[in-house]
């Protein structure tokens, strides 16, 4: 029989050794809202990266695209029940669970630059107030995200509030449909996979859908050739959340590591995707089929108008919903944006 020699169970030893010291203590699955192939997606890993370097390696996130693990809708469920240990993904989708996710999630018309809306999660009380409500969940609500203001495609031009009447469009359910509908237009419910087909056969005119570049690489101004640049409408919180017991087993050194790298991640997405946009702005103005509609001052402040009258209506769905609408609001009149 042979025998080991001692220089292979050596190296062996050695190989176990240094791979144990590489592992990391805290291996987290977060699932994204987004594609693997958008550019979303790629910025959310990045940061899962970068938290692995800034950590020695003691925190390796996993992150995974939409639908990978469970639908995007039920991530919250997911977290709560330990098939994922967090997500980056939109708030408003959980306004089935309490409207106060969908207030927060999208306040439609409050938020004129991504950089407010950051400014409020991070400064006036946003984040605080979400790990408030979060609690129940068995969530910890790291900290929030966001993307940019949504472009708006269409199919006809729009130039004010005047054109939304009678509009189909495509919104998400909840406040963002009872805006639109206050303001004249005809929400259809449309999931965001069949926006193109929709627009192309003529189920709907016009769509609030995501940021102008998503939209244009994806060909919506080619069928929609009347984009409004910058929106109008939607600027979408997005969160970044994990299982308050996942959170809880972590040192504070590696709360805090995590806590500020969630905030860098927030603006460089803010960054990077206004850097997409600008580019992709730039094509489509360059394109004699895509004209750039541009809302003035005062359609804009109309519209703020009508969001805020349906704000006030939609608070009153929860108390939570409420909690959120008069800590945007006061956030809003100190800053002198209303």
């Amino acid at each position: 029989m042979k025998t080991i020699s001692k220089t292979i169970i050596a190296a062996s030893v050695a190989t176990l050794m240094s791979a144990s010291a590489f592992a990391a203590e805290f291996n987290f699955k977060f699932q994204s809202s987004d594609p693997s192939g958008e550019k979303n997606f790629q910025v959310q890993q990045a940061w899962a990266d970068q938290l692995e370097k800034d950590t020695d390696g003691r925190i390796d996130v996993t992150m995974l695209p939409v639908g990978a693990v469970i639908k995007h809708t039920e991530t919250l469920d997911g977290i709560k029940f330990g098939v994922l240990q967090g997500h980056i993904t939109a708030t408003g989708f959980f306004a089935g669970k309490d409207p106060a996710f969908g207030l927060m999630g999208n306040t439609v018309g409050a938020w004129s630059e991504p950089e407010q809306l950051l400014d409020y999660m991070y400064n006036g009380g946003g984040n605080e107030l979400m790990r408030e409500i979060y609690k129940p969940y068995g969530i910890y609500y790291i900290g929030a995200s966001a993307t940019g203001l949504e472009a708006f495609v269409s199919k006809v031009p729009l130039n004010g509030v005047a054109d939304l009447k009678g509009l189909k469009l495509r919104a998400p359910e909840g406040l963002v449909q009872q805006v639109f509908a206050a303001a004249g237009a005809s929400p259809v419910n449309l999931p965001g996979s069949e926006v193109f087909t929709g627009l192309s056969k003529g189920v709907i005119d016009a769509a609030d859908y995501t940021v102008f570049s998503t939209n244009h690489k994806a060909g919506l101004n080619d069928v929609a050739p009347h984009p409004v640049y910058p929106g109008f409408h939607s600027l979408p919180a997005i969160e970044v959340s994990i299982s308050a017991k996942s959170w809880n087993k972590l040192p504070a050194d590696l709360q805090k590591i995590m806590q500020d790298s969630v905030k860098t991640f927030a603006y460089t997405m803010v960054d990077t995707l206004k850097k997409a946009d600008a580019e992709a702005v730039a094509e489509a103005m360059a394109d004699p089929k895509i004209t750039v509609h541009d809302w003035p001052a005062e359609e804009r402040k109309k519209f703020r108008t009508i969001a805020r009258s349906q704000w006030e209506v939609y608070a009153k769905r929860s108390p939570n919903a409420q909690k959120v609408y008069d800590s945007v609001t006061a956030h809003l009149k100190a800053k002198n944006l209303l």
